[in-house]
This record gives C-alpha cells, structure tokens and sequence, in this order.
C-alpha cells in the first residue's frame, strides 16, 4: 500500500498533466452529452477531505502561534498581489465586464483545491488550512472594497457574501469536521484504521478527478465568450507567472522555512474562481463574458500546476 502511494507521488506531475488534457478533451467534444458541473463541489469536497486526513487536526490551533507566517501570506495576498491586479488591469480593454470578472477572480485566495497542492508540494498545509477561514473572512470584506476603488462603489455593491458562506461550509467546515472524526476514530480503535490505511493513498487520484471534472466543465463555457477569454488570458499568465516571485520575495524578508514558504507560494499562485463564480454571475448582464473570463483563469492556474509542483520545491528547498 506504502509503495503504491509513493508510486502515486512520483508521478503526480504526469498525472495531472493527462487530467487536464482528458479534460480540455471532453469538455470540447463530448460535453453535449454528458454535463459533469454538477460533480465539481462534491470532488471538491472529496479532495478536501482526504487532504485534510493527511493533517493532524489537533496541531492546526498552533498554526495562529507562527506570526511570520500569518504576516506573509497577508501581506502577499492582500497587498502585494492587489497592486500587481492593479497594474495588469491597466493592459485590458475598457470593457467593464472583463475588468470585473478579472479582478473579482485575481482578489480573491483560494480556499479549496490550494490545501491539497500544497500539500502535495511539500508545503505547510496544516498551517495554511488553520488560515482559511481568515483568508475567507478577509477577502469578503476587502474584495468590495477593491473594486470600488478600481470600478467604482456602484460596482462593488453588486457582491454577496452568500457563494463565500457556501464554500466555507461545504468546502472547509464538513470535510474538515469529517476528518477530525475519522482521525479520533482511528486513534480509539485499531481495527477502524485498517479502514481508513486506503485512504491515504486517495489525494493524488481525488486531485486528478477534480482537475479532469472542472476543465471537462468549464472548456465549453469559456467558448461562449471566447474573445472576452483571450484578451484576459495574457494577463492570467502574467499573473501566475508574477505572483510566485512576489511570494519569493515575501517570504525570505520574513525568513520563513522551507515548507512554510512552498505554502505562500502556493496561497498566492492560486484564487478562489470556483467561489466566486455564483457570486459573479449574481451581477446583472454577466452572461456570458464575466464567467467565461473568470473560468479562463481556472485552466491558466490548473495548466501552471504541474510546472508549481516542480519549480516551488526547488525554489524554496529544504536545509539539512
């Protein structure tokens, strides 16, 4: 079982990289005949779940203990990476859908698939888990504040908080809770850890399904407004190509350590587009640019995780 999990982790880069081109592929042709949005919150959920097996649930509280760590992965998501938002803006045509939907998706931290990547890149999961909740909170007071400093107020009165409640339930408080339980469980009885041993070695396949599932999902929408997607697509990559340097940067002022800093780097390459997506398609008029861009971002960010996985070790590489 041991062996098979390592077999697993070796070849997660190969793994994900065919999930994402057997997604794209579905999602362009075979998608009139099966539509599999539906199962992206419950992978998701999934993924999250078995993510957070991986982590000692009773060591998250001493997460809030690492000041250095909280102040980074502040200062790189609600700071830093706001400005560089700021700047790539300006290089966008003056449509105000696409400037929305740009800046609603690159404002916005990821709160869900980021744990498993981190995880699975050698970073500080356990620590960026204890700060989701806070990345949650801040971004739904920050993110109108934002926008209506970049659009304008009457634009930034268009955000819910609804989508963000969602997510936190369903993608941080359930699977977290679950976990918790299956880990005290496992603690009490012996022959309930048998059961739980396969498990272990479910977060690189449930990663690879939920990959394969949301570009399967999101290819044929981006087609709706392929235009719109172009011209925001050089600034995605722009982005994902910026934002792990920013963190680079970041985290050697605050001389964090190996693991810690693979985390920021990995909170600030990904943003929260499946959650903030309803929200998006709350705003009038919406329909189709404003979730074609933001799902452009998606693929960008998903396509860039094979070369994260690679590049954010060796970046940031462990001391002996």
């Amino acid at each position: 079982m041991e062996k098979l999990r390592h077999r697993l982790e070796d070849n997660q880069v190969k793994i994900y990289f065919t999930s994402i081109c057997l997604g794209a592929i579905w999602g362009l042709i075979i998608h009139g005949i099966s539509d599999l949005e539906p199962l992206i919150n419950p992978a998701l959920a999934l993924m999250l779940f078995v993510t957070f097996l991986q982590v000692p649930i009773t060591e998250i509280r001493h997460a809030f203990k690492n000041i250095r760590f909280i102040s980074a992965l502040f200062i790189s998501n609600f700071i830093a990476l706001p400005l560089v938002t700021a700047g790539l803006i300006q290089f966008l045509p003056d449509n105000s859908f696409i400037r929305l939907a740009v800046l609603f998706v690159l404002l916005a931290p990821c709160i869900d698939y980021v744990i498993t990547f981190t995880s699975i890149g050698k970073g500080n999961a356990k620590l960026l888990l204890a700060m989701t909740p806070i990345l949650l909170l801040t971004q739904m007071v920050l993110l109108p504040i934002y926008i209506g400093v970049l659009l304008g107020n009457n634009v930034s009165k268009l955000i819910e908080v609804g989508p963000f409640l969602h997510a936190f339930i369903w993608f941080i408080i359930v699977p977290l809770t679950l976990a918790a339980l299956v880990q005290w469980l496992s603690n009490k009885s012996t022959s309930f850890t048998k059961f739980t041993v396969p498990l272990n070695l479910l977060p690189v396949p449930a990663t690879a399904l939920v990959l394969f599932i949301v570009l399967a999902s999101v290819t044929p929408q981006i087609r709706l407004a392929q235009n719109a997607a172009l011209q925001a697509l050089p600034i995605y990559i722009a982005f994902a190509i910026i934002s792990p340097v920013i963190s680079w940067i970041i985290a050697s002022l605050f001389k964090l350590e190996a693991s810690s800093a693979r985390a920021i780097s990995f909170s600030a390459s990904y943003r929260n587009s499946l959650i903030i997506l309803p929200l998006a398609l709350a705003v009038p008029g919406s329909m189709p640019i404003i979730p074609a861009v933001i799902l452009t971002q998606t693929i960008v960010e998903l396509c860039f995780l094979p070369v994260y996985l690679r590049c954010i070790p060796k970046i940031f590489p462990s001391r002996a």
